[in-house]
Order: structure tokens, then C-alpha cells, then sequence
């Protein structure tokens, strides 16, 4: 299985690219081919200032929808910032939720995992899941999003700055078991 892991924070090394490191460590290499894609060079225009042009895409463009496009799992890794996500995210979802990107959203899984430096999460995760499911419905494409979601709490206490966890068993069986369940989702979804 195709799987790709998006982080979508901004900022340099951050908390949400330690957990898609982490994660892509945890998920089974054996039969996948997993994809870690970070958003720290992010560069798409702001909605309603400028479009994105299929024919001229910069470099982050092309290889985000490279990375994007094959997969059949889509794991997004969402940052909170004061209790929503970031702006270029939503921005993202905005701008390539367009007809020539259709195939971004269509026949795929689709899971989210929320990251806080303190206690939350979930919020911006049900948010994006949202905005996924009208992109879906809006396209008319084929696709799932998977209820389960992972909620990144305290990050920087439970992995390094690498992506390795820093021993929190509650932490292991958390991600492991969303990913568990995500892999079950995905795996019914494609046979």
C-alpha cells in the first residue's frame, strides 16, 4: 500500500513533523511504500489573491500532489495553533479542492492525527476531516475518512527532536493502535 504521511506544520523542524517521523517509524515497512512530506516550504497562494496553475507549479506544488496523488492512505498530521489549525493548511485544502486536482481526493483513505505541545488535538483534526468530506462530496469522488484520530499531546515530552519516542507507554499503544485501526480502514477500503 501506497501510504503518505503530510505534515502539515509551517514552522521549521516542528512538533508535527516529529510525529510523522514517528509514525512512518511505527507503520509496518514490509508490503508499503511510505512517504514523509513536510510542509515547512510551503508556498501556495493565499486563496482569492492568486490560483494555483497546473501548468506552472513550483517545485513544493509538484512534489506535494507527487507525494499526495499515488497514495492510498493519506495520513495528515495537523498542528494546533490556539485551538484550530494553520492558515496554509486550510489554504491548501482551498486551493487544491479544485476539478484539476480531483485526483488528490479520489480513492483513497484518509486519517488525521492532531498535534499540541499541551493537551489537545482533537479540534483541529474534526476541522480538517470536515473540509476533507466536503472536498469529497464537492468532487464527487470516492473516497473515506477514518473516524479514529490520534491526539499528539505534550509532543516535545514524548518524542525527540528526531522522532523517536521518549519512552511513554501511554503514548506507544495511542499511536499504535490508531494506526492499527487506520491500516484495517485502509485495507477494506482497497479490496
Amino acid at each position: 500500500m501506497k501510504i503518505s504521511i503530510l505534515s502539515t506544520s509551517p514552522r521549521k523542524a516542528s512538533n508535527s513533523l516529529k510525529v510523522a517521523r514517528y509514525i512512518s517509524s511505527q507503520l509496518p515497512q514490509d508490503g508499503h511504500e511510505i512517504s514523509v512530506f513536510n510542509f515547512e516550504d510551503i508556498d501556495i497562494p493565499m486563496i482569492g489573491r492568486a490560483s494555483l496553475d497546473i501548468s506552472h507549479l513550483t517545485l513544493f506544488q509538484k512534489n506535494l500532489i507527487a507525494v499526495w496523488e499515488p497514495a492510498e492512505l493519506v495520513i495528515f498530521v495537523v498542528p494546533e495553533y490556539n485551538w484550530t489549525t494553520s492558515g496554509e493548511l486550510i489554504n491548501a485544502m482551498h486551493q487544491l479542492g479544485e476539478k484539476e486536482y480531483a485526483s488528490l481526493f479520489d480513492n483513497k483513505v484518509f486519517a488525521f492525527v492532531g498535534v499540541s505541545s499541551g493537551r489537545g488535538g482533537r479540534r483541529p483534526c474534526i476541522e480538517v476531516g470536515l473540509l476533507v468530506n466536503k472536498l469529497i462530496s464537492f468532487l464527487n469522488v470516492h473516497s473515506v475518512v477514518s473516524p479514529k484520530l490520534f491526539e499528539s499531546h505534550e509532543t516535545a515530552r514524548n518524542l525527540d527532536e528526531g522522532g523517536y519516542s521518549k519512552g511513554n507507554a501511554i503514548y506507544e499503544k495511542g499511536i499504535a493502535d490508531f494506526l492499527k485501526y487506520t491500516l484495517e480502514i485502509a485495507k477494506k477500503w482497497h479490496s
